[in-house]
């Protein structure tokens, strides 16, 4: 993570899976609370996707862990709106995301009051995937569709081959897990992609 944030890196996607919205069960609360003094003192945030059934049940916990956000699934609620309100009650900033066959209607709904749309590129759950094509065009659609002021973020499958690519179809948020943590020196591959994706804004505006 000191590597991570000496070579620029500012925000940390941090995937939570509970087992059971997800197949795997990942870092939680006391990995979070361990690294976030450092990852804060560092002048970085912890962005915190929950990739869990009950997402509102968990919000307090990743506060008090230092966490700096949520990004939670429409497919895990009932009422994304209220759990938005939840987050927000907290002092956390707030995104909500949804799975490559999940229609976008409903997170262009709740997007309207949230911080940023996450568009998986991938099933959650396991990294290394490949990027789904249908991914662009989603990422158009939602930026699109979405107030100027709503991110879109983009998770799976996301390296130097397609980074700019998937700036130009509209996102602003770009997670990468396996295209940095994967590589021989993290450090160094975060730093190339961010290159990549600024020379896209450079050109792209």
């Amino acid at each position: 993570l000191k590597q991570l944030l000496d070579a620029g890196a500012r925000i940390f996607h941090f995937d939570v899976g509970d087992g059971h919205f997800v197949n795997e069960i990942t870092m939680g609360p006391i990995v979070l609370e361990s690294i976030s003094g450092s990852v804060h003192k560092g002048g970085g945030v912890l962005d915190c996707h929950l990739m869990v059934s009950q997402p509102a049940s968990h919000l307090e916990q990743i506060r008090s862990a230092g966490g700096d956000s949520i990004t939670f699934h429409v497919e895990a609620v009932e009422d994304p709106v209220r759990t938005i309100a939840a987050a927000r009650e907290l002092g956390l900033n707030v995104g909500v995301a949804l799975n490559p066959g999940t229609p976008l209607d409903g997170a262009i709904l709740a997007g309207q009051s949230a911080d940023l749309v996450l568009c998986m590129g991938i099933q959650p759950g396991l990294s290394g995937q490949e990027l789904m094509p249908a991914t662009f065009e989603r990422i158009a659609k939602l930026r699109a569709a979405l107030p100027q002021n709503v991110l879109v973020q983009v998770d799976g499958g996301v390296h130097g081959e397609n980074v700019a690519a998937l700036h130009e179809s509209g996102a602003n948020l770009l997670v990468s897990g396996s295209g940095v943590f994967w590589k021989e020196d993290p450090a160094i591959a975060y730093a190339e992609l961010a290159a990549v994706t600024q020379a896209a804004q450079r050109i792209g505006g």
